[in-house]
């Protein structure tokens, strides 16, 4: 089974913003891919896991078509821009921008003296010409909370056949993964099972398989993504 390190890859970054870049996709990223890096997954093209330098921000940007994801995993972040100016995350919260069309532009801000930490995640719309639009979440710290995807016939997340899901297990709960499913192990270690072999996994580790049980050493949190 193929696990990458963020430990091995080289720390990047842009602007106010230390970073590893876990997934870069060729359909975004082209001849600037790190060949070191994952392809992602049904319509998710990104994975960077961020660090925000005291006061540090990214600067006011644009995008367009991309379904923006941001996970704060520690301190805070200060958000502006033409979705939701003004928004105050802390760490747990996810803001998910879709530009569709319309366009968004935003600047994601630390407003403290520390670093904080964050996972960027972007997905392609589905669908081109969409609206722009802005939903928040503050996931479960036990079991599994959808963030992103799922059908037409809702509206809790924006529309999707690639799903990300934030999971929290205790140790010595499990997880059983039946579809191709790309895993980011956001906090924690655990054991990952695979056709009778057994596996170690920790923070940082980015992997995917089918037919996998994940089963908790500590408590962890994990990022699943997945396409239907």
């Amino acid at each position: 089974m193929n696990i990458l390190s963020r430990e091995s890859l080289q720390l990047g970054g842009f602007a106010g913003i230390t970073e590893h870049r876990l997934v870069t996709d060729s359909r975004v990223f082209a001849g600037r891919k790190k060949p070191e890096t994952f392809e992602g997954i049904g319509n998710m093209v990104y994975l960077a896991d961020a660090r925000y330098l005291p006061k540090g921000e990214s600067g006011m940007h644009p995008h367009s078509e991309i379904d923006v994801i941001s996970i704060v995993l520690e301190g805070r972040v200060s958000h502006e821009g033409s979705l939701e100016h003004g928004k105050d995350l802390v760490a747990g919260d996810v803001q998910v921008q879709r530009a569709g069309g319309e366009g968004f532009s935003h600047n994601e801000i630390n407003p403290d003296n520390k670093p904080n930490r964050m996972l960027q995640v972007w997905a392609l719309p589905e669908v081109a010409g969409e609206a722009a639009g802005y939903k928040s979440y503050t996931p479960k710290t036990k079991g599994k909370t959808r963030i992103y995807g799922g059908s037409n016939t809702q509206t809790d997340t924006f529309a999707s056949r690639t799903t990300m899901d934030i999971v929290h297990l205790d140790n010595d709960e499990n997880i059983e993964l039946d579809k191709d499913t790309l895993v980011y192990v956001v906090s924690g270690r655990a054991q990952l099972q695979h056709n009778g072999d057994v596996v170690s996994i920790k923070e940082g580790d980015l992997f995917r398989n089918r037919g996998i049980k994940i089963v908790a050493s500590t408590h962890i949190q994990l990022l699943v993504v997945s396409h239907y």
